[in-house]
């Protein structure tokens, strides 16, 4: 029993810190950059075949910031990289890119992080509807994960299970 205590107390500690060395990180671009970042993705996608998955969210989102750390862990970069363009949208203080966010159906009022799948065409795929993600800090990076397997595009011969084919 004293066990399981001390590695849940040293799981959320490392959970804390990763947290808090992430404050720092700014991950969402200047909110006006987020137009010029979007066709980049559009062209990049059209050209390698992959998805194009925004993130709408805030440099002062601890969820975000999670977010980033899980998209970037061992597990999670290579099924990223192999599959999608990531675009991060700031959202500013809430009032930012709200009209891209109303674009591709995230309700930004139910909370940040929130994620859209594009195809490699631009064409809308899934949005978050109900803050899925807005606890990121709670959930573990396995959550992130099943997200990006389920979402990816699938290339012929390939197996659902496989993480880049």
């Amino acid at each position: 029993m004293k066990r399981a205590r001390w590695l849940a107390l040293a799981a959320a500690m490392m959970l804390a810190a990763a947290t808090a060395n992430s404050a720092g990180r700014l991950i969402y671009p200047d909110p006006g950059q987020a137009r010029a970042d979007l066709a980049a993705a559009l062209k990049t996608a059209a050209a390698t075949h992959r998805r194009i998955l925004l993130d709408f969210g805030g440099n002062w989102c601890s969820d975000c910031q999670v977010l980033d750390l899980y998209f970037h862990d061992t597990r999670n970069k290579p099924i990223l990289e192999a599959n999608y363009v990531l675009v991060h949208i700031n959202i500013g203080e809430m009032d930012a890119n709200l009209d891209l966010a109303r674009k591709y159906g995230i309700p930004i009022r139910k909370g940040v992080p929130a994620l859209a799948v594009l195809s490699d065409r631009g064409a809308l795929l899934y949005s978050q509807k109900n803050g899925e993600f807005e606890a990121m800090g709670k959930m573990q990076s396995s959550s992130v994960t099943a997200f990006l397997m389920r979402w990816r595009p699938l290339r012929p011969g390939c197996s659902v299970v496989a993480v880049s084919c």
